[in-house]
């Protein structure tokens, strides 16, 4: 089984336990504020690339309930939680490497936390084809785990029953894939997220004007 595969059965399989952990987690909110203070239609269209148990679409939601999002995730049971969560959004079974499928523009492409499970070539890919999904001054959001991308690595749940192969980013290729694609860097930050044992990672958002 390869990697990507192994991670599409896992989220299956754990899209309820994720829920439970990350459904009312805070420290993202000041960016997705920024998001949504950089769409500055009220009736805004959003692609989300993605949308896991919706926890990002809810919030997006209930501070903008007339956004139209098109909620999308590679695993099915996702969905079905995001259509819990966000029932006012669109719901579509994609794979984030074929987005490119949806023929539409939209005023926002949202992703969370998806390109930890993407390669390097697949992320740059993903950003070329955010800019062609946007309209006009269209706003783009990702965020990424920041580590060296040679350091990406297979992790195990805290109970050893499922592990997935999570992949590292670099700034500077990200930048250089947003910048070349033809995106304006509107912000770059970095939240610090606790880990067990007084460790950390580095959670590193672009937000990005086409």
């Amino acid at each position: 089984m390869n990697h990507k595969q192994n991670t599409i059965q896992t989220w299956n399989k754990l899209a309820q336990k994720y829920q439970d952990k990350f459904m009312d987690i805070r420290i993202y909110d000041d960016s997705y504020d920024l998001f949504c203070a950089a769409v500055a239609n009220e009736n805004a269209s959003v692609l989300e690339i993605g949308c896991g148990p919706g926890n990002g679409t809810k919030y997006l939601l209930d501070k903008h309930p007339n956004y139209k999002i098109l909620a999308t995730d590679v695993a099915p049971s996702m969905i079905e939680l995001c259509k819990i969560n966000a029932p006012t959004a669109q719901f579509q079974v994609i794979d984030a490497t074929a987005v490119h499928q949806i023929k539409q523009k939209y005023d926002g492409i949202f992703c969370g936390f998806c390109m930890p499970y993407l390669s390097k070539e697949e992320s740059i890919q993903l950003i070329k084809d955010s800019y062609t999904f946007l309209n006009n001054g269209g706003i783009c959001y990702f965020s990424v785990i920041e580590n060296d991308y040679e350091k990406s690595e297979t992790q195990t749940s805290s109970d050893g029953q499922h592990s997935m192969f999570v992949y590292y980013h670099q700034a500077d290729y990200l930048q250089a894939a947003l910048e070349e694609s033809g995106f304006e860097i509107l912000h770059l930050l970095r939240v610090t997220y606790p880990k067990p044992n007084a460790i950390f990672d580095t959670h590193l958002i672009f937000i990005a004007c086409k």
